[in-house]
């Protein structure tokens, strides 16, 4: 294994991070925190608490994951997309670097950024509602499970994007919309049975009911269904990304 090149990939994406900080980083955790100012501090003052839970501690799981799916897909997506928009991607590609080390590199990198984001929006948080982890182990591991299985998922859109604007379609339209619905700020067990029916099938309700349940051992759904959920989406995006690499996919001309 070329360990020097995926290092040279990896280090490269990060220190792409660093240069880019008040977008990666700072504009992230202000939008999160006027989610808790408005939702939590607000709003929450006239909600009942859910399970037991205050509503301001409530959404903290759901605005995690909020920022982390987008952010993951973002970083991502960016991250090989410009090699490929400027040319240099053939030069990585005719590198003696393989396929999974080039996918370590940018998806590693991308996963590591969106990871160190969760945690900086975790104790932000702390700075408005109290918060206890029930769960430490089972927090961490959904947090990296996710950042990469959304990582991974921005890594194809980026190989598959022709244009910047196919670069956001998937975040803005998609990932943040489901995320809204998947129960970020409500248990699906407040909707009415048809609508709770409907929302089952977000895959995204499975991703904050399992990350909840790690912070107050509340579920919307089975926490072995929300793991399967995490790592069937993780399994089919490597299975993507393998038969990219394979075929050639927008990777060659």
């Amino acid at each position: 294994m070329n360990l020097r090149g995926m290092r040279a990939i990896y280090v490269f994406e990060m220190s792409r991070a660093g240069r880019t900080l008040l977008q990666s980083v700072v504009a992230p955790v202000l939008a999160t925190s006027l989610y808790f100012i408005v939702f939590g501090a607000a709003i929450g003052e006239h909600m009942a608490v859910i399970g037991g839970v205050p509503y301001g501690a409530f959404i903290v799981p759901g605005l995690i994951m909020l920022s982390i799916l987008t952010q993951s897909v973002s970083n991502a997506a960016f991250g090989i997309y410009f090699p490929k928009f400027t040319g240099t991607v053939y030069e990585i590609l005719s590198a003696p670097v393989s396929p999974l080390e080039i996918v370590v590199g940018y998806v590693g990198a991308a996963a590591t950024k969106s990871v160190i984001l969760g945690l900086i929006i975790l104790a932000t948080a702390a700075l408005f509602v109290p918060l206890s982890i029930a769960h430490p182990l089972a927090m961490l591991a959904f947090l990296v499970l996710t950042s990469v299985a959304f990582s991974l998922l921005g890594f194809i859109i980026g190989i598959w994007a022709n244009g910047f604007e196919q670069l956001q379609f998937v975040p803005l339209l998609v990932i943040t919309p489901l995320t809204f619905l998947g129960g970020t700020f409500y248990s699906i067990d407040m909707l009415p049975p048809l609508w709770r029916t409907v929302t089952l099938f977000n895959p995204v309700v499975y991703l904050i009911s399992g990350f909840r349940w790690a912070f107050f051992g509340l579920t919307d759904v089975p926490i072995a269904m929300s793991l399967a959920a995490t790592a069937g989406f993780l399994l089919l995006c490597l299975g993507v990304v393998g038969w990219i690499f394979r075929t050639g996919y927008r990777l060659k001309r």
